[in-house]
């Protein structure tokens, strides 16, 4: 069943209404029929399982059927990406909104190799958070995460105060066993901060910095590439977490 997006305010009592270039999508590319079923989420929590009842030229009408199971995690995370080369950047992107992340920020670290002026950030975040949603509707994902401008090391630990948990997953760091530790401690429903180092790793100003008020992991005793790193820790943390 193909997922959608819509404002709250389009979401009226038994009616729905998509908008925008979702109209195009469901039209020409699905080539959707009236009577078929969607499910739509409002970006705040609302889940419904809708049938089309009428397609026009601007507009989609649904007719809202059940409400929807949520699919959302308790833990609020937000994942501070280093940034890769090349196009690294987009399957990170994709692959974390599967695994529940709730925003990312991309971060300027000493070690980038990629530099970006502020014209060129815009443009990669416009194209990031259509990755995004793309990847919230495959997944089925009740909000559509919030990627940010590009931060750089020192505004990202600056941003991330207001986070319950921050932690930093570091090579130098050994023993699973105080990961597992750390993880386990994190109570349900709070706001965790993950910071993934780039290509070149961290540099050691950055690491004194992340000291002062991070819990520094390790996620093994490999070395992790940044595209896989982020994932690993998503995924160690949900399973920690989660029911």
């Amino acid at each position: 069943m193909f997922q959608f997006f819509v404002e709250p305010q389009q979401i009226c009592g038994s009616e729905a209404i998509i908008t925008g270039s979702d109209v195009n999508h469901i039209k020409n590319a699905l080539r959707m029929r009236t009577g078929e079923e969607v499910r739509i989420s409002d970006n705040a929590g609302g889940d419904f399982y809708c049938a089309i009842s009428q397609i026009e030229s601007e507009k989609i009408t649904l007719t809202v059927l059940r409400e929807a199971e949520g699919t959302e995690p308790s833990l609020k995370v937000t994942l501070f990406q280093g940034l890769p080369k090349g196009d690294k950047m987009e399957l990170v992107i994709q692959k974390a909104v599967e695994l529940g992340v709730s925003e990312i920020i991309p971060v300027a670290m000493k070690n980038c190799v990629v530099k970006l002026d502020e014209k060129r950030a815009k443009a990669k975040q416009a194209r990031w958070q259509a990755i995004a949603e793309s990847a919230a509707k495959q997944s089925k994902r009740s909000i559509i995460p919030h990627v940010g401008m590009v931060m750089n090391f020192r505004q990202a630990t600056e941003y991330a105060q207001g986070l319950d948990v921050r932690i930093l997953p570091y090579e130098n760091q050994r023993g699973m066993a105080h990961t597992r530790e750390v993880f386990s401690k994190i109570p349900k429903g709070s706001s965790v901060g993950i910071f993934i180092g780039p290509e070149g790793g961290y540099d050691s100003a950055e690491i004194a910095l992340a000291k002062e008020d991070m819990e520094m992991v390790s996620l093994g005793n490999r070395i992790l590439r940044t595209e896989t790193a982020g994932l690993c820790a998503l995924s160690m943390l949900q399973y920690a977490v989660e029911d």
